[in-house]
């Protein structure tokens, strides 16, 4: 049976979750409010998996999985989060978390992390950008984090040649909106034309060349 440490802020949110692992047949050893009584009770109970929210009190996800990897290297840690910048995936993939859940998803999310971070391997939730794990993991050039998820993605789609319009479509949102996304990102990055665009775009891992 999967040991499981739960460690979020909210009574109700903890409970809902609990239900959840225990239906699948995971045991939930200890449930938290906050993140310095998680890296306690990980210390003493090394459970298998930790699951974290981002924002708690005494210390958040990251740095209490920092503290929890220290003392438990087997531990594997999932942070739950309502963030999708890059800065704080990346933060997140850093201090040793492997699964990366959007609290937006679906529950069966979370179980699908679960059964990959028990392997040792990386989850990120649908809508972050694969490329920004891929270029983490090569150590290449990572995007600025100056850039959104979505950025990111309108990014790779016009890197790819794709026009506004196929963007639009593959997004799921209006041209007006992708017209938007593209003059921020340029301004961000101070890029002005499409092929300097595209660069940035491979150098980044974004795509390939």
């Amino acid at each position: 049976m999967l040991r499981i440490l739960l460690a979020e802020d909210h009574q109700l949110v903890r409970d809902g979750l609990r239900a959840i692992l225990q239906r699948e047949g995971m045991k939930t050893v200890d449930d938290v409010a906050d993140g310095l009584q998680a890296v306690e009770s990980a210390t003493a109970l090394a459970p298998d998996v930790a699951i974290l929210d981002f924002d708690m009190p005494g210390l958040n996800g990251i740095d209490a999985a920092r503290r929890i990897l220290d003392a438990s290297p087997g531990t594997r840690c999932i942070l739950l989060t309502m963030y999708t910048e890059t800065q704080y995936v990346l933060g997140a993939l850093r201090a040793g978390i492997l699964g990366y859940v959007v609290k937006t998803q679906a529950a069966t999310e979370l179980l699908q992390a679960i059964e990959v971070v028990r392997r040792g391997e990386i989850y990120v939730s649908r809508g972050i950008p694969r490329a920004v794990i891929d270029a983490y993991l090569q150590r290449k050039e990572l995007p600025s984090p100056q850039l959104t998820a979505r950025e990111l993605m309108v990014l790779q789609l016009v890197a790819e040649g794709r026009s506004s319009r196929e963007v639009a479509a593959t997004l799921g949102i209006s041209i007006k909106t992708v017209e938007s996304h593209r003059s921020s990102i340029m301004s961000k990055l101070d890029i002005h034309e499409v092929a300097t665009l595209v660069r940035y775009a491979i150098r980044s891992g974004l795509v390939r060349p």
